[in-house]
């Protein structure tokens, strides 16, 4: 038998927000008699499933023997576009995508935080039918498009200097209250059960991105380099003893960092910020987890990362998503130019799928070359569905993929997200 999480739509979204995969199934496919409730185990009597392994993730991540390719939904559609499909006649597993029987992980995120901790609960400012404003917090003020956005915008940061960094700092220190009740008890028996084990760390760019501001970020870098690396020395000394201590009671498989540093002009840092204030920080924590048994440093960013890939590799990463195409990234010469130093994840243009069956079929035809099914590389679009994609060109690009990757055309309905 094979156990499965069921949850339905709007608590898999919150469920997704706090750093979870939640893997979905239809009722109908549940074995009569399992046990019933929001958010238990279902049973299914065991098949071909899109459920795959801690080993097959890693296997594939680290170039080792795969049993077959790997081909995943990393974010799901963006705002607005499920009521297009609706529109087009979409079922309800359509809309939720578990009807295309993607492949998906269950991993366990540790029970201990290493980044911000602490501070003032959210304060609303100001409200109306078409924006939200607010005091998050971080102490940012954040303005969230209503029915257009996923993501909160700051216009407002906390960290100008090194005073008002001062006055954050004890948000970032070591302290036993960063580690959730039974979180050593929890780890054991997630190792026991075959999870992938994941560990989050603030990213090197990302986290003072978020605290200052692009702008006041990349000028300090020049004016005041000393606060860049208080800030990371502070959050890596956290991160250190927090994954030190962890790793003492448990495994730790892959180590996860979101650190969009770039857009469709290049990365906002270039290789000399990388390696002077980036590369220390990511070491001192990838020296660590990897000396105990850990196998997979994964980076998420966004936008035109080639000119950084040397310095982010000597930094410790291994893999690296979501590989947007319109930013220039085209994984076929990344892997040509990096061979097995570095995976990756996602690559296949999501913008293709609006522009007809023969774009999709060339997209998929170069992307999926046998090069690139040889291991080290999991399947999927760039980024988030775009609005206006047509339902008929996603089923049709769904079942393209699966033809061309040797997958069972009929899948067992399932979909997990697969962006860390």
């Amino acid at each position: 038998m094979l156990a499965i999480r069921f949850r339905s739509g709007r608590q898999e979204s919150a469920c997704v927000a706090v750093g979870l995969f939640i893997a979905a199934s239809p009722l109908s496919q549940l074995r009569p008699g399992a046990e019933q409730g929001s958010g238990l185990l279902w049973y299914k009597e065991a098949r071909p499933m899109a459920l795959i392994t801690r080993d097959d993730y890693l296997d594939c991540m680290t170039f080792r023997a795969t049993k077959r390719p790997i081909f995943v939904e990393l974010f799901g559609p963006l705002v607005g576009l499920e009521d297009e499909w609706r529109v087009q006649g979409a079922s309800e597993e359509e809309i939720n995508l578990t009807a295309f029987g993607f492949d998906y992980l269950e991993p366990y995120y540790i029970g201990a935080t290493t980044g911000h901790f602490g501070g003032p609960v959210q304060e609303t400012l100001e409200e109306n039918d078409r924006q939200l404003i607010y005091r998050d917090g971080m102490g940012r003020k954040t303005m969230l498009i209503k029915g257009a956005a996923s993501v909160a915008h700051p216009i407002e940061y906390p960290v100008k200097d090194m005073d008002s960094w001062l006055k954050m700092k004890p948000r970032y220190t070591y302290s036993e209250s960063r580690f959730e009740r039974g979180w050593a008890g929890a780890l054991k028996k997630a190792v026991k059960e075959g999870k992938l084990v994941v560990a989050a760390i603030p990213g090197g760019f990302g986290e003072p991105r978020e605290l200052m501001g692009e702008e006041t970020l990349c000028t300090a870098c020049y004016d005041q380099p000393e606060l860049i690396h208080d800030i990371l020395d502070t959050i890596g000394e956290t991160a250190e003893r927090v994954l030190d201590r962890v790793t003492r009671e448990g495994r730790i498989d892959m180590l996860a960092v979101w650190d969009d540093m770039a857009g469709k002009g290049g990365p906002l840092f270039g290789p000399a910020q990388v390696r002077e204030f980036i590369a220390p920080y990511y070491r001192r924590i990838w020296d660590l987890l990897s000396s105990r048994g850990a196998r997979v440093f994964k980076q998420d960013s966004d936008g035109d990362v080639r000119p950084i890939i040397p310095a982010l590799l000597e930094s410790g990463l291994t893999c690296m998503y979501p590989m947007e195409p319109a930013a220039g990234m085209d994984i076929v010469e990344v892997r040509k130019t990096y061979g097995k130093k570095l995976a990756l994840q996602g690559g296949i243009d999501k913008h293709a799928l609006r522009n007809g069956e023969q774009a999709i079929i060339a997209e998929l035809e170069y992307k999926m070359q046998p090069m690139m099914r040889e291991g080290g590389v999991i399947f999927g679009l760039d980024h988030r569905i775009p609005n206006g994609t047509p339902l008929a060109a996603y089923r049709f690009y769904v079942r393209k993929a699966r033809e061309l990757l040797g997958l069972d055309p009929n899948p067992e309905p399932g979909w997990g997200r697969m962006a860390l």
